[in-house]
């Protein structure tokens, strides 16, 4: 709980530290969009824009393809009496409260 309260502590205090700190004439925030902004980054976006929707549209026709062979095999492995998974009856009951409350014998000891 403390870690995720000073990361997000941490997040803030670089959220308005890039918002409002000056370095030079801009903020940081004011320097990436200037950079953002320039002739340079936008043939960089253009450039890139046409590999990255190939890549996308790769990794969908992979997906669709290995979707239905992973979805059988769920299927089988959790299916009755299959023998694997949560459903195959090998598991022992979990124990209840009532199991646990057993009233010690003679000559039984709790240590």
């Amino acid at each position: 709980m403390f870690r995720l309260a000073f990361l997000v502590l941490l997040a803030i205090g670089l959220t308005v530290c890039g918002a409002t700190v000056k370095l030079g004439k801009r903020t940081f925030f004011g320097h990436v969009s200037a950079i953002w902004n320039t002739e340079e980054a936008k043939d960089a976006r253009d450039g890139i824009a046409p590999v990255v929707d190939d890549a996308a549209e790769k990794a969908k026709k992979v997906g669709d393809k290995v979707a239905p062979v992973v979805k059988k095999k769920v299927h089988e492995l959790t299916e009755e009496g299959s023998g694997t998974g949560s459903a195959s009856g090998t598991a022992k009951p979990t124990p209840t409260p009532a199991d646990k409350k057993k009233p010690a014998g003679p000559g039984t000891s709790k240590f």
